[in-house]
């Protein structure tokens, strides 16, 4: 019998990762699961409310449990001590995110948009930047292809810099997280 109360996904620059979280209200019970890891757990607490803090990778991230109505109960994850809905928000506006099948192996490429760095499944690769006409480009490589993320002015003040993913001199749609 599973105390499971709550499955979530966040999305980091090294991957997508699944949050569960079981809380046994008659053992008084808490564990997170990242990943298929137990990351936490608390046995015989007698306070069944409060929060649940943890690691997503290196990223701080904490459940809070809170009592809806009767025996029922709220369970709201923060993640950098946000609500997740707030993250994923924010995460939207600072990083951008481009998924792909290269060799024949799915390839997730990340760009934090506040350090330019360059996440490929996981690893922050060596990237080199160089001015443009129009803007500029930021390259690496991924095995033996050449890749290159190009920032130009979208020249419009609320959009800011539109970045595109360039792969061996192909333009790649950005993928919707």
């Amino acid at each position: 019998m599973t105390d499971l109360v709550g499955i979530w996904e966040v999305s980091l620059s090294d991957g997508v990762h699944t949050v569960k979280f079981e809380h046994g209200t008659t053992t008084g019970k808490r564990v997170v699961i990242v990943d298929g890891d137990e990351v936490a757990r608390q046995n015989w607490m007698f306070k069944l409310v409060g929060k649940e803090f943890f690691k997503i990778g290196k990223t701080n991230a904490f459940i809070l449990i809170e009592a809806a109505s009767g025996f029922a109960y709220e369970y709201t994850m923060f993640v950098d001590g946000k609500p997740l809905k707030k993250f994923i928000e924010d995460r939207k506006k600072t990083a951008r995110v481009w998924t792909l099948i290269l060799d024949g192996i799915e390839t997730r490429i990340v760009l934090e948009k506040d350090t330019m760095d360059v996440w490929v499944n996981g690893e922050v690769l060596e990237t080199a930047g160089e001015f443009a006409d129009d803007g500029t480009e930021t390259h690496f490589s991924i095995r033996n292809h050449s890749c290159f993320v190009k920032a130009v002015s979208s020249g419009k003040r609320r959009e800011g810099i539109i970045h595109t993913l360039f792969v061996d001199g192909q333009e790649l749609p950005e993928c919707v997280e």
